[in-house]
């Protein structure tokens, strides 16, 4: 095989690559915009602001010093999901059970006879029980909102480099074509 034929074929296939990356930024970049915003608007309706002040002073220095940046602002992406989920909601539900599961309150619930879970502390229990299960449910949910962001996130840098390589594959495939035009023109003139 003649070297210019060889540049053609590594060119041409280059460039076909360089097509491919382009339609995979795209989709990238769609799935990176409609996930962000799928993200914000889910969590916009809920209408929660992230707390401040008195909030969470009585907080641990890390739960604090994670919520700070977000302080008084509306909950709208998976950073902020995640901070309310893990520093706010998680300190309380573990103050309020003495740092007890959902599953260990609510199998203590579900020892007791009939007759314990009508007295004032099987009510308290019930009533932690459920406060727990809310807790994990609203935490569950804000998670969920957090790995969809941060998969967006991956899907925007994804994009990036998929055009950025295109970008690339197509300069090199543009310089190998004309390299191998000048090789061919060198051969003619032998």
């Amino acid at each position: 095989m003649r070297r210019s034929a060889f540049d053609k074929l590594i060119s041409w296939t280059g460039l076909v690559l360089a097509a491919l990356l382009v339609v995979a930024g795209g989709l990238a970049s769609w799935a990176h915009f409609f996930i962000e915003d799928q993200v914000q608007s889910q969590l916009v309706s809920q209408r929660i602001t992230m707390p401040e002040g008195e909030a969470i002073k009585s907080l641990s220095d890390a739960d604090r010093k994670a919520l700070e940046p977000y302080a008084g602002s509306p909950l709208d992406t998976g950073a902020e999901a995640r901070a309310f989920a893990d520093h706010y909601i998680l300190a309380h539900m573990n103050a309020s059970s003495g740092n007890r599961t959902y599953e260990e309150v609510s199998g203590e619930f579900m020892q007791l006879t009939d007759q314990e879970k009508a007295s004032e502390a099987g009510q308290e229990v019930a009533a932690l029980r459920q406060s727990l299960f809310m807790g994990n449910t609203l935490r569950g949910l804000l998670l969920n909102a957090y790995a969809f962001g941060t998969m967006g996130l991956i899907a925007g840098l994804a994009a990036i480099a998929s055009f950025l390589g295109a970008a690339l594959l197509a300069v090199l495939s543009v310089l190998g074509l004309r390299h191998a035009k000048t090789r061919e023109a060198e051969l003619a003139t032998i």
